[in-house]
């Protein structure tokens, strides 16, 4: 019963972690918006995503040396997410690929899909318990 339960949430779970990884990122460029040669960098969620559910998709990340911590490859904390660099829109003199415009318009579309998943499990956990209760 248990298994079958973590099993019908584990999409909402992974979907979580990745949103909450991709927030993190997109926070990152806007706090180095001004830092000159930064490189802006983002996730593929769809394909990303698409890799955890299917279990094809996970990227090890390669030790150099005998004493690093060996990454969670369980886990679809984004850890394991190839980052990506976006295209500079416009060209800036320093080098920093970072765009304002689409940086807020990115961390708004994210917190929407992360709210909006968040929701969606609140409501199966609350349809779960009224059938469990009546």
């Amino acid at each position: 019963m248990i298994d079958k339960l973590d099993t019908a949430f584990r999409f909402y779970q992974d979907s979580a972690n990745l949103r909450a990884h991709r927030q993190q990122l997109i926070a990152s460029n806007i706090a180095n918006a001004d830092t000159p040669g930064y490189k802006a960098r983002d996730i593929d969620f769809k394909t990303t995503l698409q890799g955890v559910l299917t279990g094809s998709g996970a990227v090890t990340l390669a030790t150099s040396a005998p004493h690093h911590i060996a990454p969670d490859t369980h886990s679809a904390s984004g850890g394991g997410a190839p980052l990506l660099y976006r295209n500079a829109v416009q060209g800036s003199v320093d080098g920093n690929t970072v765009d304002m415009d689409v940086e807020r318009s990115q961390f708004a579309d994210n917190a929407i899909h992360y709210e909006a998943n968040l929701t969606f499990i609140g409501n199966q956990i609350k349809m779960m318990l009224a059938a469990i209760q009546s």
